[in-house]
C-alpha cells in the first residue's frame, strides 16, 4: 500500500508515479476505460472522419488556387457545421472533465484507505459532485483560461527577444500544476472554488507552515519530466502521419500542379488514424501527469502529514 500524505523530494514523484500504476494500474485503467471508453472511442472517429473532412476542404482549396472554395463549401453547408461544431464541442468538454477529475476521484479514495475502487463508486463521485464540477468549469472558463492565454501570449511574444523561451518553460509546467492542485483542492476539501485557486497557487512556493524550503522547482522539475516523457512517446505517432502529409502536399499531378485533395483516399485516412491513436495515447499518458500532481498536491498538505501518521501508528497498535 502506498502512503499518499507525505513529504516527497523531487525523485520521489517520479518514481511513486510509476509506482502507483504498479500497484493499482489494472483497477485504474479498468474503471478509466468503462466510464471514459465510450467518449474516447467518439473523440478518434471525429478527429479520424470529421477533421479529416474539414483539413480536406481547406487545404486542397489552397493548394488548388481556388483561395474561395472553401468559404463556399462552408456558407453551403453552415447548419450542418454549426450543429456539428456543438456536439463536437460538447464531447470534448465532457471527454476534458472526465479525463481530469477521474484521477482526482481515484486518487482521493486510495489515499483514504481503499484497495480496489468500483467503477459505480467514481460515477456515484461524479454524480455527488456534479453542482462543484459545473462551478469549477465555471471559474476554469472565468477565470483561469483567461488569465492563462494572457501569460502565454505575453511569453510568446517576449520570444522575439529569446527570454519568452525561459519563460514557456516556467509558464507551462507551473500553470499546469496550479491548475491540478486546484482540481484536487477543490475535491478533497470542502473549500470553494476562490478559496482552493489561492491554496493551488500559494502552495507552488512554499508549505502552510511557511518555515520549509519553498516546493516550487521540485514541483516544477517532476512536470517537466513527465511533459518530455509523454511528449517523446507520443511523437512516435504524430511523426508518421507528418511524413504522410507532406509526401501527400508534395504530389504532384502530370501537369504540375498539386493534388486538389491531400487528404483524400487512402493516405488521408492513413493519416489521421495515427493523429487519432496520437491522441488516444496522449490522454491515456496524461493520466502520468494527473497522478504525479496529485502526489505533489498531497505532499503539500502537510497539515494532514502527522495526523495521517498517527492514524497509521494507532492502527499498527490495535492490529498488535
Amino acid at each position: 500500500m502506498m502512503q499518499f500524505y507525505k513529504k516527497r523530494e523531487f525523485g520521489a514523484f517520479i518514481s511513486d508515479s510509476f509506482n502507483f500504476f504498479k500497484l493499482y494500474g489494472k483497477n485504474y485503467f479498468k474503471n478509466y476505460i468503462l466510464i471514459n471508453g465510450l467518449l474516447l472511442i467518439l473523440a478518434t472517429v471525429v478527429v479520424i472522419f470529421g477533421f479529416r473532412e474539414i483539413f480536406g476542404q481547406l487545404v486542397g482549396s489552397n493548394v488548388s488556387g481556388e483561395t474561395y472554395y472553401f468559404e463556399r463549401y462552408f456558407s453551403e453547408n453552415a447548419g450542418m457545421l454549426i450543429v456539428a461544431g456543438l456536439i463536437v464541442f460538447i464531447l470534448f468538454a465532457l471527454l476534458a472533465i472526465v479525463n481530469y477529475l477521474y484521477p482526482v476521484f481515484y486518487m482521493k479514495r486510495i489515499a483514504a484507505g481503499a484497495q480496489k475502487i468500483k467503477t459505480d463508486e467514481i460515477l456515484g463521485d461524479f454524480k455527488d459532485n456534479a453542482g462543484r464540477i459545473l462551478k469549477l468549469c465555471i471559474g476554469m472558463l472565468v477565470i483561469v483560461l483567461p488569465v492563462t492565454m494572457i501569460l502565454l501570449g505575453f511569453s510568446y511574444l517576449l520570444l522575439l527577444i529569446i527570454i519568452g523561451f525561459f519563460l514557456i518553460l516556467l509558464v507551462y509546467p507551473t500553470v499546469f500544476n496550479v491548475s491540478a492542485f486546484l482540481m484536487y483542492d477543490y475535491f478533497n476539501t470542502k473549500r470553494g472554488f476562490i478559496e482552493s485557486l489561492s491554496y493551488s497557487m500559494r502552495s507552488q512556493f512554499s508549505y502552510p507552515n511557511g518555515n520549509e524550503k519553498s516546493p516550487y522547482w521540485k514541483y516544477w522539475g517532476a512536470s517537466i519530466i513527465m511533459f518530455i516523457i509523454m511528449y517523446m512517446i507520443t511523437s512516435v505517432f504524430t511523426f508518421v502521419p507528418m511524413m504522410f502529409m507532406y509526401g501527400s502536399l508534395l504530389t504532384s499531378t502530370p501537369d504540375g500542379n498539386f493534388e486538389e485533395n491531400p487528404f483524400a483516399g487512402t493516405a488521408g485516412i492513413i493519416f489521421f488514424i495515427f493523429y487519432g491513436i496520437s491522441m488516444l495515447a496522449s490522454l491515456l499518458l496524461s493520466n502520468l501527469m494527473y497522478i504525479n500532481a496529485g502526489l505533489m498536491y498531497y505532499d503539500s498538505r502537510t497539515d494532514l502529514h502527522q495526523k495521517i501518521e498517527l492514524e497509521e501508528i494507532e492502527t499498527i497498535g490495535i492490529n498488535e
